[in-house]
């Protein structure tokens, strides 16, 4: 059987780009899959809408390619910091480059060494919760985006008493990617804030602190000639935006969704290990991130062939509500019998590097949360981030009753 070509499909236009669409996808993705079971249409271009067509062609990675340059031209970014950012980082690059790059910060994310860092998570989020649960009320997603941040300031050893400065330039450089091209100059400032406070951060740590860090780790890199100057100050700026945007964007994802759960919220405070289930179903449900790949050469799955030099969008946050492969996907079930894995860290050789160390965090944020910030409740309706690149909710205002500490459990 001949193999269509993409463009020769009649396929349904989804409006991605608009304030409709991020905060409720579900009703475009009913009407594209009813034209055709696994391919939709953008202004960005095709969308891949099926979890099996998500799975499979990102594992493809002789055919994709990351898009640097790329994005960069859509946002008129060339000879700029934030473009070359883009252009060089380590989810641009390719082969021994990119396994290089990986391999400088792989073990510092490692299911071993998260699991050492899982009591600094529990002593920061503990801190927090002190400082934040008399408010009564809050934006949920302003208390979260000062959890992650400083466990990754723990990992590399940074001040955390530093983070204010920079925080509203790493909420810019979360949102880079969604290539909304009106931005670009607030991105730039925030990325040359950023890039200014890793200088310093390196500068005073020097070549000899024997911390035994993730930074140490890196500077020694640097040193031994594996890391070149720029790519060291690159990687931390990656490292800052990552530990930042995506858990965060998490935790609130998860707070918005057991507002409507009271009662798994209270079965939250008192079981670590539901909590486990609760941050697995809510990555099938909703979860943060959007990611694009360019092809490299001419793609044939399931009788359609995607031409080479095409962009294509995997929108990873909503893969897990394929009704194909998961009975009733829009309804949030922890105990859902069917256990496969969750798309929301992607696939292939630039699967996230994070993802352990994002998923303890909001284990562990979710379990000592739901013990101080008891029967949360909406003040005012959720505001949704632009849906391309790293989505989720830029504004969660609630209200709750406090709760005074528990004892610590035992470790």
């Amino acid at each position: 059987m001949t193999a269509q070509r993409i463009e020769d499909l009649d396929l349904f236009l989804l409006p991605i780009d608009t304030p409709e669409f991020a905060g409720d996808p579900t009703p475009w993705l009913e009407k594209a899959r009813a034209k055709h079971p696994w391919l939709a249409m953008s202004a960005i271009g095709p969308v891949l809408t099926s979890y099996r067509a998500i799975d499979e062609i990102m594992r493809m990675d002789d055919a994709l390619k990351m898009p640097g340059g790329e994005i960069v031209s859509i946002m008129g970014a060339e000879g700029t910091g934030w473009g070359d950012f883009a252009q060089e980082m380590m989810l641009v690059r390719e082969g021994p480059d990119h396994q290089r790059l990986r391999g400088s910060v792989s073990g510092a994310f490692g299911p071993n060494n998260v699991k050492r860092m899982r009591p600094v998570m529990i002593e920061t989020i503990s801190a927090l919760l002190d400082e934040w649960a008399p408010k009564e009320a809050f934006d949920f997603a302003e208390f979260a985006a000062n959890f992650p941040v400083r466990v990754m300031f723990a990992l590399i050893g940074g001040d955390v008493s530093k983070l204010p400065a920079i925080i509203s330039s790493l909420e810019v450089q979360g949102t880079s990617f969604n290539m909304i091209v009106e931005d670009m100059p607030q991105i730039e400032e925030a990325y040359q804030v950023l890039w200014r406070f890793v200088d310093d951060l390196i500068e005073e740590r020097g070549p000899d602190a024997g911390k035994g860090d993730l930074l140490d780790d890196l500077i020694a890199a640097n040193t031994r000639g594996e890391l070149s100057d720029k790519e060291l100050r690159q990687m931390l700026v990656f490292l800052f935006g990552a530990g930042y945007d995506t858990s965060k964007n998490l935790l609130t994802l998860l707070m918005n969704t057991m507002i409507d759960h009271p009662d798994m919220w209270q079965r939250c405070a008192q079981d670590k290990d539901f909590c486990r289930q609760v941050v697995r179903e809510q990555l099938r449900h909703t979860s943060p991130s959007n990611t694009y790949r360019f092809t490299t050469r001419d793609v044939t799955w399931e009788g359609v062939t995607i031409p080479a030099n095409t962009m294509l969008l995997f929108p990873l946050g909503i893969s897990g509500r394929d009704p194909t492969l998961f009975a009733e996907p829009l309804r949030f079930d922890p105990a859902r019998p069917d256990r496969t894995a969750p798309l929301a860290f992607g696939r292939g050789m630039h699967i996230c590097l994070g993802q352990f160390l994002a998923q303890a965090n909001v284990e562990e944020g979710t379990h000592l949360i739901a013990q101080r910030l008891t029967n949360p409740r909406h003040t005012s309706p959720a505001q949704w981030r632009s849906f391309a690149g790293v989505w989720g909710i830029k504004s969660l205002p609630i209200a709750f009753d406090p709760a005074p500490a528990r004892v610590p459990e035992p470790a």
